[in-house]
């Protein structure tokens, strides 16, 4: 399946430690890679076809430290969809004058719901389906932008609804938060004082965050799989949702 990668923290910070061991995974995730930031109410989205292992764009990525509240990033595995630039995550779309953002690790079987002229999805995946969907819904339940722990709410509510065709982890955001879910499998951490060594997984990489951070920085980092060998990471359960703010989960 595909693989997840999120940032957020209380000052913008950049992903480029924890997007280059990421991008490494796409050996076998080699259908397509994708990466949102958000900087205020901009959001910059870079997609290519490409795997993160070989794409140019996935170079760019590493290459500039791009300062970000809040990012999502995603290395694909086709279960539905041809590999093809509309199909590659994350996915954004417009609701109350904000950019959502979302990105989906797993598969949905029978997954048809009936979709109105406001959401639909460009490609062919289940994924984008399942995002427009979830945009049409809150749609429904809110009038204008609701609070973070109203939209946490009618996302608990939401989310079982899909999960009910088969594996539904997903990362999503509008720039205030950014909501995590798992089904299977995810994993978060929280960066904060004191700071200090993280040695990637996958990549002949560390890095002293000491060196790079004020004392009330506060980053979090949600990932399918640990991205670093010698920090805590926490095993969400299944069926847990989490919205993150200011680099903390405040609600679940």
């Amino acid at each position: 399946m595909c693989q997840l990668l999120g940032m957020n923290c209380n000052t913008p910070t950049d992903i480029v430690f924890s997007f280059s061991g990421f991008a490494t995974r796409s050996t076998e995730h080699a259908d397509g890679f994708g990466i949102a930031f958000y900087e205020g109410r901009g959001v910059r989205l870079f997609v290519d076809h490409l795997a993160a292992r070989v794409s140019p764009v996935a170079e760019l990525i590493k290459r500039y430290p791009i300062k970000s509240s809040h990012a999502i990033a995603h290395i694909r595995k086709a279960t539905q969809g041809v590999v093809a630039l509309e199909n590659c995550h994350p996915f954004m779309r417009e609701l109350w004058g904000r950019h959502w953002v979302f990105a989906h690790n797993g598969n949905l079987v029978d997954f048809a719901p009936r979709l109105h002229g406001a959401f639909r999805p460009v490609g062919d995946t289940d994924s984008e389906r399942a995002f427009c969907w979830l945009m049409q819904e809150l749609a429904k339940s809110h009038a204008s932008m609701p609070s973070v722990a109203e939209l946490t709410r009618t996302l608990a509510e939401l989310a079982p609804q899909v999960a009910r065709h088969g594996t539904f982890n997903f990362m999503l955001s509008q720039g205030d938060a950014l909501w995590a879910h798992c089904s299977t499998n995810l994993h978060y951490l929280q960066r904060q004082h004191p700071f200090g060594m993280a040695r990637l997984q996958d990549e002949d990489m560390a890095l002293n965050f000491a060196e790079l951070t004020q004392a009330d920085d506060r980053v979090a980092v949600i990932a399918t799989e640990p991205l670093t060998l010698n920090e805590d990471w926490v095993k969400m359960g299944a069926g847990q949702l989490l919205a993150f703010v200011g680099g903390v989960p405040v609600q679940g």
